[in-house]
Protein backbone atom coordinates (compact mmCIF):
# COMPACT_ATOMS: atom_id res chain seq x y z
CA UNK A 1 0.00 0.00 0.00
CA UNK A 2 1.35 3.39 -1.00
CA UNK A 3 2.35 6.31 1.20
CA UNK A 4 -0.36 8.34 -0.50
CA UNK A 5 -3.02 5.76 0.46
CA UNK A 6 -1.83 5.90 4.09
CA UNK A 7 -1.96 9.70 4.12
CA UNK A 8 -5.49 9.71 2.69
CA UNK A 9 -6.61 7.08 5.21
CA UNK A 10 -5.17 9.07 8.14
CA UNK A 11 -6.91 12.24 6.97
CA UNK A 12 -10.32 10.62 6.44
CA UNK A 13 -10.12 8.61 9.66
CA UNK A 14 -9.26 11.79 11.58
CA UNK A 15 -12.38 13.47 10.20
CA UNK A 16 -14.49 10.47 11.24
CA UNK A 17 -13.00 9.77 14.67
CA UNK A 18 -11.10 12.88 15.78
CA UNK A 19 -8.10 10.58 16.29
CA UNK A 20 -4.97 11.98 14.65
CA UNK A 21 -2.78 9.06 13.58
CA UNK A 22 0.06 11.51 12.88
CA UNK A 23 0.67 11.49 16.64
CA UNK A 24 1.45 7.75 16.55
CA UNK A 25 4.67 6.08 15.40
CA UNK A 26 3.98 5.29 11.72
CA UNK A 27 5.85 1.98 11.38
CA UNK A 28 4.28 0.37 14.44
CA UNK A 29 0.83 1.80 13.71
CA UNK A 30 0.82 0.69 10.07
CA UNK A 31 1.84 -2.81 11.15
CA UNK A 32 -0.89 -3.00 13.81
CA UNK A 33 -3.56 -1.61 11.50
CA UNK A 34 -2.40 -3.90 8.68
CA UNK A 35 -2.83 -6.94 10.92
CA UNK A 36 -6.30 -5.74 11.93
CA UNK A 37 -7.25 -5.15 8.28
CA UNK A 38 -6.09 -8.63 7.28
CA UNK A 39 -8.17 -10.25 10.03
CA UNK A 40 -11.24 -8.42 8.73
CA UNK A 41 -10.72 -9.08 5.04
CA UNK A 42 -9.73 -5.57 3.91
CA UNK A 43 -7.23 -5.49 1.02
CA UNK A 44 -6.29 -1.82 1.24
CA UNK A 45 -6.94 1.36 3.24
CA UNK A 46 -9.76 2.48 0.93
CA UNK A 47 -11.53 -0.85 1.34
CA UNK A 48 -10.95 -0.78 5.10
CA UNK A 49 -12.35 2.73 5.46
CA UNK A 50 -15.47 1.66 3.58
CA UNK A 51 -15.87 -1.26 5.98
CA UNK A 52 -15.50 1.07 8.98
CA UNK A 53 -18.12 3.43 7.57
CA UNK A 54 -20.55 0.60 6.89
CA UNK A 55 -20.14 -1.40 10.11
CA UNK A 56 -20.63 0.44 13.42
CA UNK A 57 -19.54 -2.60 15.44
CA UNK A 58 -16.32 -2.95 13.46
CA UNK A 59 -15.59 0.76 13.81
CA UNK A 60 -16.00 0.60 17.61
CA UNK A 61 -13.80 -2.51 17.72
CA UNK A 62 -11.12 -0.71 15.73
CA UNK A 63 -11.16 2.39 17.96
CA UNK A 64 -10.86 0.13 20.99
CA UNK A 65 -7.96 -1.68 19.29
CA UNK A 66 -6.19 1.64 18.66
CA UNK A 67 -6.63 2.90 22.21
CA UNK A 68 -5.17 -0.31 23.71
CA UNK A 69 -7.68 -0.94 26.51
CA UNK A 70 -5.64 -3.54 28.38
CA UNK A 71 -5.43 -3.08 32.15
CA UNK A 72 -5.97 -4.70 35.53
CA UNK A 73 -6.22 -3.67 39.18
CA UNK A 74 -2.94 -2.64 40.83
CA UNK A 75 -1.07 -3.17 37.56
CA UNK A 76 2.63 -3.55 38.42
CA UNK A 77 1.90 -4.19 42.14
CA UNK A 78 5.35 -3.09 43.34
CA UNK A 79 4.79 0.39 41.90
CA UNK A 80 1.38 0.61 43.55
CA UNK A 81 3.07 -0.39 46.80
CA UNK A 82 5.41 2.61 46.39
CA UNK A 83 2.39 4.76 45.59
CA UNK A 84 0.68 3.64 48.80
CA UNK A 85 3.64 3.73 51.18
CA UNK A 86 5.64 6.70 49.86
CA UNK A 87 4.00 8.87 47.20
CA UNK A 88 0.51 9.30 48.63
CA UNK A 89 1.73 9.88 52.22
CA UNK A 90 4.09 12.60 50.90
CA UNK A 91 1.26 14.22 48.95
CA UNK A 92 -1.19 13.99 51.86
CA UNK A 93 1.35 15.70 54.11
CA UNK A 94 1.18 18.68 51.74
CA UNK A 95 -2.54 18.59 51.01
CA UNK A 96 -5.04 16.51 53.02
CA UNK A 97 -7.63 16.54 50.21
CA UNK A 98 -6.08 15.32 46.97
CA UNK A 99 -7.02 15.98 43.37
CA UNK A 100 -5.98 13.04 41.15
CA UNK A 101 -6.30 12.34 37.43
CA UNK A 102 -6.16 8.88 35.88
CA UNK A 103 -5.53 9.74 32.22
CA UNK A 104 -6.39 6.92 29.82
CA UNK A 105 -8.25 5.04 32.54
CA UNK A 106 -9.63 2.27 30.30
CA UNK A 107 -12.03 -0.01 32.25
CA UNK A 108 -11.54 1.87 35.53
CA UNK A 109 -9.23 -0.59 37.28
CA UNK A 110 -6.57 2.07 37.87
CA UNK A 111 -8.76 4.81 39.41
CA UNK A 112 -10.66 2.24 41.46
CA UNK A 113 -7.33 0.87 42.75
CA UNK A 114 -6.48 4.39 43.85
CA UNK A 115 -9.89 4.84 45.43
CA UNK A 116 -9.45 1.68 47.53
CA UNK A 117 -6.02 2.81 48.70
CA UNK A 118 -7.29 6.26 49.67
CA UNK A 119 -10.38 4.82 51.36
CA UNK A 120 -8.11 2.70 53.55
CA UNK A 121 -5.64 5.53 54.22
CA UNK A 122 -8.09 8.38 54.78
CA UNK A 123 -11.55 6.86 55.33
CA UNK A 124 -13.24 10.13 56.25
CA UNK A 125 -11.77 12.35 53.54
CA UNK A 126 -13.43 13.06 50.20
CA UNK A 127 -10.70 13.22 47.55
CA UNK A 128 -11.33 13.94 43.88
CA UNK A 129 -10.41 11.20 41.40
CA UNK A 130 -11.00 12.15 37.78
CA UNK A 131 -10.77 9.25 35.30
CA UNK A 132 -10.79 9.92 31.56
CA UNK A 133 -10.62 7.94 28.35
CA UNK A 134 -11.34 8.44 24.67
CA UNK A 135 -13.54 5.33 24.37
CA UNK A 136 -17.13 5.94 25.53
CA UNK A 137 -18.00 2.22 25.64
CA UNK A 138 -15.03 1.39 27.84
CA UNK A 139 -16.03 4.27 30.13
CA UNK A 140 -19.47 2.72 30.50
CA UNK A 141 -17.86 -0.56 31.56
CA UNK A 142 -15.79 1.42 34.07
CA UNK A 143 -18.89 3.07 35.52
CA UNK A 144 -20.60 -0.31 35.85
CA UNK A 145 -17.66 -1.62 37.87
CA UNK A 146 -18.02 -5.34 37.02
CA UNK A 147 -14.83 -7.30 36.34
CA UNK A 148 -13.52 -10.68 35.26
CA UNK A 149 -11.23 -12.90 37.31
CA UNK A 150 -8.25 -11.89 35.14
CA UNK A 151 -8.80 -8.17 35.78
CA UNK A 152 -9.37 -8.86 39.48
CA UNK A 153 -6.26 -10.94 40.16
CA UNK A 154 -3.91 -8.46 41.90
CA UNK A 155 -6.35 -7.33 44.60
CA UNK A 156 -5.48 -8.40 48.16
CA UNK A 157 -7.81 -10.76 50.00
CA UNK A 158 -8.70 -8.04 52.48
CA UNK A 159 -9.71 -5.60 49.75
CA UNK A 160 -11.57 -8.29 47.84
CA UNK A 161 -13.68 -8.97 50.92
CA UNK A 162 -14.12 -5.30 51.75
CA UNK A 163 -14.82 -3.75 48.37
CA UNK A 164 -16.17 -6.46 46.02
CA UNK A 165 -19.13 -8.78 45.71
CA UNK A 166 -18.97 -11.92 43.60
CA UNK A 167 -21.70 -12.22 40.97
CA UNK A 168 -21.37 -15.61 39.26
CA UNK A 169 -18.04 -15.57 37.42
CA UNK A 170 -17.60 -11.79 37.77
CA UNK A 171 -16.83 -9.35 40.59
CA UNK A 172 -18.72 -6.12 41.27
CA UNK A 173 -17.00 -3.24 43.00
CA UNK A 174 -18.80 -1.57 45.90
CA UNK A 175 -20.92 1.54 45.47
CA UNK A 176 -18.78 3.47 47.96
CA UNK A 177 -15.71 2.98 45.76
CA UNK A 178 -17.62 3.72 42.55
CA UNK A 179 -18.86 6.98 44.09
CA UNK A 180 -15.27 8.16 44.61
CA UNK A 181 -14.45 8.25 40.88
CA UNK A 182 -15.69 10.70 38.25
CA UNK A 183 -15.52 9.35 34.69
CA UNK A 184 -15.37 11.60 31.62
CA UNK A 185 -14.61 11.26 27.92
CA UNK A 186 -11.38 13.05 27.04
CA UNK A 187 -8.88 13.07 24.18
CA UNK A 188 -5.36 13.49 25.59
CA UNK A 189 -4.00 14.75 22.28
CA UNK A 190 -6.75 17.25 21.58
CA UNK A 191 -8.80 18.37 24.57
CA UNK A 192 -8.08 21.01 27.20
CA UNK A 193 -6.53 19.88 30.51
CA UNK A 194 -7.77 20.83 33.96
CA UNK A 195 -5.13 22.09 36.40
CA UNK A 196 -4.23 21.83 40.08
CA UNK A 197 -3.71 18.07 40.27
CA UNK A 198 -1.65 16.55 43.08
CA UNK A 199 -1.15 13.32 41.14
CA UNK A 200 -1.56 12.34 37.49
CA UNK A 201 -1.35 8.74 36.34
CA UNK A 202 -0.75 8.08 32.63
CA UNK A 203 0.45 4.50 32.37
CA UNK A 204 0.72 2.25 29.33
CA UNK A 205 -1.11 4.83 27.22
CA UNK A 206 1.60 6.47 25.10
CA UNK A 207 3.41 3.34 23.87
CA UNK A 208 2.64 4.07 20.19
CA UNK A 209 2.83 7.87 20.38
CA UNK A 210 5.58 9.67 18.50
CA UNK A 211 8.36 11.22 20.57
CA UNK A 212 6.99 14.67 19.68
CA UNK A 213 3.49 13.75 20.85
CA UNK A 214 4.83 12.28 24.10
CA UNK A 215 7.00 15.34 24.78
CA UNK A 216 4.05 17.69 24.24
CA UNK A 217 1.83 15.54 26.45
CA UNK A 218 4.31 15.45 29.34
CA UNK A 219 4.71 19.23 29.13
CA UNK A 220 0.94 19.64 29.36
CA UNK A 221 0.85 17.28 32.34
CA UNK A 222 3.49 19.44 34.02
CA UNK A 223 1.25 22.49 33.58
CA UNK A 224 -1.71 20.53 34.96
CA UNK A 225 0.15 19.59 38.18
CA UNK A 226 0.32 21.88 41.17
CA UNK A 227 3.86 22.61 42.49
CA UNK A 228 5.02 19.46 44.26
CA UNK A 229 2.59 17.31 42.28
CA UNK A 230 3.64 13.95 40.82
CA UNK A 231 3.31 12.27 37.41
CA UNK A 232 3.23 8.45 37.49
CA UNK A 233 4.02 6.69 34.16
CA UNK A 234 4.16 3.07 32.99
CA UNK A 235 7.01 0.62 33.47
CA UNK A 236 8.20 0.94 29.87
CA UNK A 237 7.69 4.70 29.65
CA UNK A 238 10.58 6.30 31.51
CA UNK A 239 10.88 9.99 30.58
CA UNK A 240 14.53 10.32 29.63
CA UNK A 241 14.41 14.10 29.15
CA UNK A 242 12.34 14.82 32.26
CA UNK A 243 14.70 17.59 33.43
CA UNK A 244 14.48 19.38 30.08
CA UNK A 245 10.68 19.31 30.34
CA UNK A 246 10.78 20.70 33.88
CA UNK A 247 10.30 17.71 36.20
CA UNK A 248 12.58 16.55 38.96
CA UNK A 249 13.27 12.87 39.65
CA UNK A 250 11.32 11.45 42.58
CA UNK A 251 11.21 7.65 42.27
CA UNK A 252 11.59 5.36 39.23
CA UNK A 253 8.63 6.15 36.96
CA UNK A 254 7.45 8.93 39.29
CA UNK A 255 8.32 12.52 38.32
CA UNK A 256 7.66 15.60 40.44
CA UNK A 257 6.93 19.19 39.55
CA UNK A 258 9.32 21.41 41.54
CA UNK A 259 7.78 23.37 44.38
Amino acid sequence: MSTQDWEIFKQKFNVKSNINLNDYKPTQMQRRIGNFMTRHGANNYHDFLNKLNADVKLYKEFVDFLTINVTEFFRTPEKFAELETKVLPDLLAQNPRLSIWSAGCSIGAEPYSLAMILKDMTPNTRHRILATDLDVEILEKARNGIYSATEYKNISGARQAKYFKREGSTYAISNEIKAMVEFKKHNLLLDKFETGFDLILCRNVVIYFTEEAKDALYRRFLEALRPGGVLFVGGTEAILNFRDIGYEHYLPFFYRKPK
